[in-house]
């Protein structure tokens, strides 16, 4: 069925936009009609024909960031406590937005929701705007008459989420700046600074002090074997993108981070900050801990940590205990295991899982400054012997010869 584009005018004499799936324009026009909109004929027109066609350009699209989310979800939860229809909402969204994906999306949900689709399952069919997450929270707060209320708490949980990201990938940043910065550097060293000295040295005629004789052996196998090294370099992110592609093999190097020291800490942290405050924002909004941890355990971030959630999803069914599945998992600190058998005991989980979720926040910020401020001079140190060896190595011999003429 092909999707038109139309003009038309509310009551108030205020212009409005659209798109629509119709057989044809006249099922526009009637549709507009129904929906108490009087419709511009001339501005009914099938949408990629004639002028006013829209180009897409591969890779060009505009992104859906957590910024575009957050509005939408903050300015529909405003509007739905202030008892605007949910209908109008969603044109009023659309109108405002500036993304057109976002707009898209608004107007194909309004589309749905006005022939009688539930919100939810609209949501439903834009995944790429609305994850398992959202949609399952609105549900609930369909299903419970709080959908503002849930729509407020979702804006905040977002931007609190992309704030984590950002930390975590702040602390990731800089020293894999400085590594491939260092890398640069030596390969040019190797490639083109050591083979003129390595000339120069060779009329001497005499032997060359161990550690230059192995600076230029590293320089010689640089330079020989160099299109095998980019290929073995090109090799290991690609091995790691196809080994993530299965199952276990993205599970094999999630464990190996979690291992890392330092960043495997500070991984950790973030992937429990977020399922603790995930799962505490699904209770809270009255989805059952059973349900609310099958959609929770795809947040952590982490397949180690999503599988242990899963296994112990499966361990509630059989009648145990949250905090003990926890533990027994091995995975989750002894502080959030007491905790959330705390929660479990005087009924109050969803408050006890915030309480944990702000906790690991504020240690994930703490660990993201220990990791910049150890890392730092970690690196300086072991940059500082790399080029430092290199240049002595170089500078050896000479020091050598103007000792032999004093």
């Amino acid at each position: 069925m092909p999707s038109y584009r139309w003009q038309g005018r509310n009551r108030e004499g205020r212009l409005l936009r659209g798109e629509m799936e119709a057989a044809d324009p006249a099922a526009v026009a009637a549709e507009l009609r129904r929906q108490r909109i009087r419709p511009l004929p001339s501005s009914i027109r099938e949408k990629g024909k004639g002028l006013r066609r829209e180009i897409a350009i591969p890779g060009l699209a505009p992104r859906v960031g957590a910024d575009d989310i957050v509005m939408l979800a903050r300015n529909f939860a405003v509007m739905i406590e202030a008892g605007v229809p949910v209908v109008e909402c969603l044109e009023v969204l659309a109108d405002q937005t500036e993304n057109s994906v976002v707009r898209k999306a608004l107007q194909a949900l309004r589309l749905d929701v006005s022939n009688g689709m539930t919100l939810t399952a609209a949501m439903a069919r834009h995944p790429r705007l609305f994850d398992a997450m959202f949609v399952r929270m609105v549900a609930a707060g369909e299903h419970g008459g709080v959908l503002a209320e849930v729509l407020a708490r979702l804006a905040l949980f977002i931007e609190r989420s992309a704030r984590l990201k950002r930390k975590v990938r702040t602390a990731m940043v800089y020293p894999a700046a400085i590594v491939a910065v260092a890398t640069a550097v030596v390969a040019v060293l190797l490639l083109y600074v050591i083979p003129v000295f390595a000339e120069i040295y060779q009329g001497m005629g005499r032997a060359l002090p161990p550690l230059t004789e192995l600076t230029i052996a590293l320089s010689r196998g640089a330079y020989d074997y160099a299109p095998f090294l980019l290929a073995g370099l090109a090799a290991v992110p690609l091995a790691l993108r196809m080994a993530c592609r299965t199952e276990h093999g993205l599970r094999a190097v999630h464990r190996w981070l979690l291992r890392l020291p330092l960043l495997g800490d500070l991984l950790r942290k973030a992937a429990i900050a977020r399922f603790s405050h995930n799962t505490g924002l699904l209770l809270r909004s009255g989805v059952t801990l059973l349900d609310g941890l099958a959609v929770t355990a795809g947040t952590t971030g982490n397949k180690v940590l999503e599988h242990a959630v899963l296994e112990a999803r499966d361990g509630l069914e059989k009648g145990r205990t949250f905090a003990e599945l926890l533990s027994a998992s091995g995975l989750f600190p002894a502080m959030v295991c007491h905790m959330v058998a705390v929660g479990e005991n005087v009924g109050a989980l969803d408050t006890m899982l915030n309480r944990v979720a702000s906790f690991y926040e504020e240690e994930v910020d703490r660990a993201v400054t220990r990791l910049t401020t150890l890392m730092e001079p970690a690196l300086m140190i072991v940059l500082g012997v790399v080029l430092g060896g290199i240049v002595i190595s170089m500078y050896l011999p000479i020091f050598q010869m103007g000792g032999m003429v004093q």
